[in-house]
């Protein structure tokens, strides 16, 4: 060690002198202020170490053009590694579209069950979420979907805010992380009633508390140029899409400080996003589990369950597939990720999951075909 080195003071020797010196005593610090100022000390230091991770989870899971861009200018054997890396990621999450036929064998005899996430999965991501639409032709395909299937859209988005983007009453909608769903209001079999509309909205004595942050997040981040709040109903979105990446770990602090006083809830990260969601035992593998059970799948072997989605927060849902030993989960992605996912798509989301989809529906018809006129 050298005298600089030895010379340096620590931080809890800094808050040792700061407690004897208020409790007047300079060789004995009181033992309550000191005990106070570490805890203090202890808990700011974890504080900022969890905003440091979900920050650069952050990073990881939200590829920037940038960073592809310098992939594609590194030298040769950089390059390699990197093709590397993808072709072995490859090999244990293969394209859906290249196993298509694997997929269609493995579903044969099967009812089929469609889920889908919503933003980077029908949609594509873009700067605000106001104006994430789908196409006409993403529209058309998953209204074809749902007239053979039963199919959900399973999103982190406040459950109206998707609808208004959908607009197909034949669906079920699970928005904030699940934790409000809503069976079609009408009808896939039309001799049916439609009395008892499925609903199901396990954070409802969370709503007062949700909206009361929300406000206090709208006043707090305004000073953060591109900041955006969107109130999910159930949950709530701190969108960083559009915030200068330099801004993200300030942006982020305020976030933490908002939600110390709000032990209740919980912060989760996205594609540049964080997510406030409450402490509740519920995400999208709970809904996906709820949807089956509801329409009389709990403990059946005859179903397929198909969940497509993009995010962190559909890993949940993946899991649950995964641990069923039924159905598949299809990563939505152009880069590797650590995921419980069995099959991939790339981007562009409009043309490989409505590829999908079609290739589901054809099927489907021709199998319907052959049997009505064998």
């Amino acid at each position: 060690m050298t005298n600089h080195e030895s010379n340096v003071v620590g931080p809890d020797v800094m808050l040792i002198a700061l407690a004897a010196s208020i409790s007047n005593t300079p060789l004995i610090p009181n033992a309550a202020v000191l005990g106070e100022l570490l805890l203090h000390h202890h808990h700011h230091h974890h504080d900022t170490s969890k905003i440091n991770n979900l920050i650069d989870s952050m990073r990881a899971s939200s590829p920037t053009r940038t960073r592809s861009s310098s992939l594609a200018n590194n030298n040769n054997n950089n390059a390699s590694d990197n093709q590397d890396t993808i072709n072995s990621w490859m090999l244990y999450h293969p394209s859906a579209l290249n196993m298509f036929d694997q997929i269609v064998y493995n579903m044969k005899g099967k009812k089929i069950v469609t889920f889908l996430d919503y933003d980077g999965t029908l949609s594509p991501i873009v700067a605000d979420p106001d104006k994430a639409f789908m196409t006409k032709k993403m529209r058309g395909t998953l209204k074809d979907i749902a007239r053979h299937f039963p199919t959900a859209i399973v999103t982190g988005r406040c459950r109206d805010k998707v609808y208004s983007f959908v607009k197909l009453a034949e669906l079920y909608y699970a928005g904030s992380h699940g934790m409000d769903i809503k069976g079609p209001t009408k009808s896939r079999n039309p001799n049916k009633g439609n009395d008892k509309a499925l609903l199901c909205q396990p954070a409802s004595k969370f709503l007062p508390m949700i909206e009361e942050v929300y406000k206090i997040l709208l006043e707090k981040t305004k000073c953060v140029p591109g900041a955006k709040v969107e109130n999910n109903k159930f949950c709530l979105s701190v969108h960083f899409r559009c915030v200068d990446e330099k801004c993200w770990a300030a942006l982020a602090e305020q976030v933490r400080l908002v939600l110390n006083e709000y032990p209740k809830l919980k912060l989760t990260q996205g594609r540049k996003v964080l997510e406030i969601r409450p402490t509740i035992k519920w995400d999208k593998g709970k809904a996906l589990q709820f949807l089956l059970e509801s329409l009389g799948y709990e403990n059946s072997n005859d179903v397929f369950p198909i969940y497509i989605g993009d995010d962190r927060t559909d890993e949940d849902a993946f899991k649950v597939l995964r641990n069923r030993g039924q159905g598949i989960g299809i990563l939505v992605s152009r880069v590797p990720k650590d995921t419980e996912a069995s099959y991939t798509l790339k981007d562009p989301v409009e043309a490989s999951s409505k590829i999908f989809l079609l290739l589901l529906l054809f099927n489907f018809i021709r199998k319907y075909f052959l049997v009505l006129f064998i």
